[in-house]
């Protein structure tokens, strides 16, 4: 019987076997880890912690291994869980395709439809037991009266489980359950990467939550900077993720080294400092925009708003305004912080979106951010009022910001910065931008980052590229960038 081969038939010879039946190769560091599951499984070794780079394949091999463990044992329990359920149900339909297609296995599916669901199955087995073969969770599920003999968490820690310490701790409680749903004798593996410095995929130390775990932890490549896959990951491809992704990014998810964002303080060296206005031309109806003779692909503005409280004021009110050309390359052109004036008799909301508007005609602004984050709710439709009666012919584009804004900083320049790619006009650096990209550190409570969060909204708004037809905006005025498509893109804006 087939039961009996899967006693002489380890998991690398499985897993190779399996691919060659798809006609494909099966590279070394999937080797590596095949070899390093078989060996624990083998020797009874029930703590497992996988930590390997991303798109390494790990929560494929997972599912192979569970294909494995089934064929040596049907009565097997597995529960896997994931930071939602959506997650943990691909790798139980992974699971059920090589189960239909493997010859070793194909045996084993059930006779009826009611036990080969999409987020569970029960193989055809021996034992009558309760909890089905394979049971797939989010970690946030219910999981009161679930029993399992193997239970494999794959990617628990993601930004949405881990940006905040509320997150991170209700995550901590809720692995912690595991322990009273895993049998007295099984087995727990997690495999996934970082996302914060205090993460959970730590094995040493005296106060980490995988203590005594055995781990293995493959980056993409080594201390040498030989690939771990080079077939797929060659050194270009790796400096290229690299430079997409920003250092500390690649550090955590490729390298699977924890990052602490309290050290992420930027390099101002990298800045490119330029001088030069812009030069707007139009041309039969058609405009260009270039800066120091270079032509500007498109331009984007972010305002984060802010009003006067008792007298003074706690943030400034920021515009800021970003070109870019065709190379990638980001020119911060203009800051500007928004203030009203006392002796005005319009209201300060009106006088800040005038001013607003009229620098966004000046400077031939399409397209802006506007964060609605509080009191910024109510402003942008009197801001559209502004930018009608100016001519500006900018589209708004309202944004409630999400996430921490440390975390929005950092990821906006530690990028932007690596890649070297930031230009500055002089005039910027006579605003608080300079002193607050050098002092910026998100250790340090209290301190102004406001024209630095304004700049990363800037850096981080993808821009929206249309044509109106005949050249004209609604104001008559030339459009200077855009395909021949109308593309609008708004939706799933996560700032």
């Amino acid at each position: 019987m087939l039961y009996k081969d899967a006693d002489q038939l380890n998991f690398p010879v499985f897993l190779a076997v399996w691919n060659k039946l798809q006609g494909q190769t099966t590279p070394q560091v999937h080797f590596k880890i095949a070899r390093w599951l078989h060996h624990a499984w083998m020797n009874d070794q029930k703590r497992l912690l996988l930590m390997a780079f991303r798109s390494c394949g790990k929560s494929t091999l997972m599912g192979l291994f569970c294909v494995w463990l089934l064929w040596r044992d049907p009565n097997l329990r597995i529960l896997i869980i994931a930071a939602d359920g959506a997650l943990a149900r691909k790798m139980v339909r992974q699971t059920k395709r090589i189960i239909e297609k493997h010859p070793f296995t194909k045996h084993l599916k059930p006779k009826t439809a009611d036990q080969w669901g999409s987020d569970r199955f029960t193989l055809k087995r021996k034992t009558e037991l309760r909890d089905p073969s394979m049971l797939a969770k989010g970690i946030t599920s219910n999981l009161t009266g679930t029993r399992a003999d193997v239970i494999i968490c794959d990617d628990v820690e993601v930004p949405k489980t881990s940006d905040s310490a509320q997150k991170r701790d209700d995550l901590r409680d809720r692995l912690a359950e595991l322990d009273y749903i895993l049998t007295p004798n099984g087995t727990q593996i997690y495999i996934g990467t970082p996302h914060h410095f205090e993460t959970i995929y730590q094995s040493k130390g005296d106060d980490v939550f995988l203590k005594n775990f055995r781990a293995l932890k493959i980056p993409v490549m080594n201390k040498g900077g030989v690939s771990a896959w080079p077939e797929r990951f060659s050194n270009d491809i790796i400096n290229a993720i690299k430079l997409k992704t920003g250092p500390h990014h690649f550090q955590s998810q490729m390298m699977v080294e924890p990052q602490n964002i309290a050290e992420g303080r930027f390099d101002i060296k990298a800045l490119h400092i330029y001088d030069g206005d812009i030069e707007y031309v139009e041309s039969n109806n058609t405009a260009q925009l270039s800066i120091n003779g270079i032509k500007m692909a498109y331009c984007v503005a972010w305002w984060d708003p802010a009003f006067a409280a008792h007298g003074r004021v706690s943030d400034h009110s920021v515009l800021a305004i970003l070109f870019a050309d065709q190379n990638h390359k980001f020119y911060l052109h203009h800051v500007a912080l928004i203030a009203a004036h006392v002796n005005d008799s319009d209201d300060e909301a009106t006088q800040q979106c005038r001013q607003v508007a009229q620098l966004l005609k000046q400077f031939h602004v399409p397209h802006m951010g506007i964060e609605t984050n509080g009191l910024g709710k109510f402003l942008p439709s009197i801001l559209r009022r502004e930018i009608v009666k100016a001519r500006a012919g900018t589209l708004v584009q309202e944004i409630t910001s999400r996430r921490a804004k440390s975390l929005r900083i950092l990821e906006a320049f530690d990028v932007t910065l690596a890649a070297k790619s930031l230009y500055v006009h002089r005039a910027v650096l006579r605003t608080p931008f300079k002193q607050q990209l050098n002092e910026w550190s998100p250790s340090l409570t209290g301190a102004r980052d406001d024209v630095l969060d304004a700049v990363a909204g800037a850096l981080s708004l993808q821009p929206m590229r249309f044509s109106f037809g005949g050249g004209s905006t609604a104001q008559h005025r030339p459009q200077w960038i855009g395909s021949k498509q109308t593309i609008i893109k708004t939706d799933n804006f996560k700032f």
